[in-house]
């Protein structure tokens, strides 16, 4: 803060514009001035207090005389200082408001964002399962496909070995009108069926010719196939 003292000018001339003898005497400062706003203050105090609450760093020694302030002004200033005050309060607890305000709604943004990524996350993994599920049903279907389908071949392999098999016999047991019959050597059969018959609790049977390789499986999806009384069983 800058304070400057204000020189008095020349005294005024005597009579007939000679100087007076006598030396001038040394002015008393009275107070002091803002040099930028022009405020007369009191103490040094409060020309430290103007200049925090307005920035001003300009001052000046007066010797300006400010009246002592009335009780009625002193009163009045108090008002005005409690009425700064509560103003000052008030802004305060407004703001303080809207701090608590934009916290709150800044903590729901971020409820809302994690729930939105944990639903995301379920929805996923929901899916993942689902897809899952879908293959692994893909794959059973598939599998019973190639054991129908093997069924299937199984039975026109027999059937053909059946019939070729028929048609040689005839053609071996069959007399030749020329040549006399010729004893021949009794031939090992290799036996390639197997007849199962499979009696369900209900004591109704099911009988079927399987391939002396086909697995117990192929057995197992035939009842499955076949079976009337729709109960479990177990092999």
């Amino acid at each position: 803060m800058e304070t400057s003292t204000q020189e008095p000018g020349p005294s005024d001339s005597a009579a007939g514009g000679e100087p007076s003898g006598e030396p001038a005497g040394p002015v008393q400062a009275n107070s002091l001035k803002c040099d930028e706003c022009g405020k007369f203050l009191r103490t040094e105090m409060e020309a430290q207090a103007h200049a925090a609450r307005t920035q001003h760093s300009s001052f000046s020694e007066s010797t300006e005389v400010i009246k002592p302030l009335t009780a009625e002004e002193k009163k009045e200033q108090m008002n005005k200082l409690q009425e700064k005050l509560k103003q000052k309060r008030l802004e305060r607890e407004e703001q303080e408001k809207k701090e608590q305000t934009a916290r709150e709604k800044q903590r729901r943004t971020q409820g809302k964002e994690i729930v939105s990524i944990k639903s995301k996350i379920e929805e996923d993994e929901i899916k993942k399962i689902a897809e899952q599920r879908r293959r692994e049903k893909m794959d059973d279907k598939l599998a019973r496909q190639r054991v129908k389908d093997q069924i299937e071949k199984d039975k026109r392999d027999r059937a053909a070995k059946f019939a070729k098999d028929k048609d040689v016999q005839k053609s071996n047991t069959a007399p030749s009108p020329s040549a006399a019959p010729v004893a021949t050597p009794a031939v090992k059969k290799e036996y390639t069926d197997c007849r199962l018959q499979i009696r369900f609790p209900s004591g109704q049977p099911l009988t079927q010719t399987f391939s002396a390789k086909e697995p117990l499986a192929a057995v197992r999806l035939y009842i499955e196939m076949n079976r009337t009384d729709n109960q479990g069983h177990s092999l």
